[in-house]
């Protein structure tokens, strides 16, 4: 049987399933580190970076408006457009999250790939910008396996006014070309657009190998977006998950609640996985 060694590191709880058993069947799901939380202690962030939400015109907080699992969720807030025209000539983005810096764990970066699982709420309203202008955009998660303060490779899950969930900088940095993506041309029903004002299930699996990385997503357990992920070295180092807005936005809340981070052997482990309530 696996041997269990669960660490409660700057009040978050890491399970580090080691041990894993020789003589079991060979269909036995493999046991892999998993990094959880359920955002319920403000202290848990202390060791990793917080960006300061009021320097980006924003704040956050654990709250108990809107929660998913357990008493908190974590809650970030728009106070004020930072650009109003949102022309693109500076980026200022709205910024309220802490990040989870894998690497400064005992047993280092997670391996990839991953399945990174969230519960959001968000109350926003996203819009069509005017030619020569930036579309509103929210950022649910940003993923790099880059380990310095830089992020310098970056892959997101997007939303903007279509309501269409899609992952961005794929398969290079700034890049937005997919394999499959959801649109209204493909969701005639409507069944894979994001809901505003409700708890939705985000599932992500990324793999970042130097030669054959890519990225799904599934909404409500409903793929959304599929692409190619060039750049990585087969690691996840950091992760972050809250307020990454467009500038122009001058108000909006997101809630953000029960999150894991799981390493998983292949793509059918992860799927197996969508049906976990953990």
């Amino acid at each position: 049987m696996p041997t269990y060694k669960i660490i409660n590191h700057y009040g978050w709880i890491i399970s580090l399933l080691i041990g894993l058993t020789a003589c079991g069947s060979i269909n036995e799901p493999q046991v892999h580190r998993q990094f959880t939380s359920s955002f319920e202690q403000i202290d848990d962030f202390k060791n990793f970076y917080i960006a300061p939400g009021e320097a980006y015109a924003s704040f956050q907080e654990l709250t108990t408006e809107k929660v998913y699992d357990g008493t908190y969720a974590h809650k970030a807030e728009i106070v004020k457009a930072r650009a109003t025209d949102n022309d693109g000539t500076t980026y200022l983005p709205h910024r309220a999250y802490p990040t989870i810096q894998l690497y400064k764990l005992n047993e280092g970066a997670f391996r990839t790939p991953c399945l990174i699982s969230l519960y959001v709420y968000l109350d926003m309203e996203l819009q069509q910008r005017p030619a020569g202008h930036i579309n509103d955009w929210f950022s649910f998660v940003t993923l790099t396996p880059d380990a310095s303060d830089q992020w310098a490779r970056t892959v997101c899950v997007n939303l903007v006014y279509d309501h269409y969930v899609h992952l961005m900088h794929v398969p290079q940095q700034g890049k937005s070309i997919y394999i499959y993506q959801a649109t209204s041309a493909n969701d005639t029903n409507g069944e894979r657009l994001f809901k505003n004002k409700q708890w939705n299930r985000l599932d992500v699996l990324i793999d970042f190998s130097a030669t054959n990385g890519y990225a799904k997503v599934w909404l409500n357990k409903q793929l959304v977006s599929h692409a190619t992920v060039e750049g990585g070295h087969g690691k996840l180092e950091q992760a972050h998950f809250g307020l990454y807005a467009s500038a122009a936005l001058d108000s909006g809340v997101i809630y953000n609640d029960k999150l894991r981070i799981v390493e998983v052997s292949n793509e059918q482990e992860a799927t197996n996985l969508l049906n976990d309530t953990w």
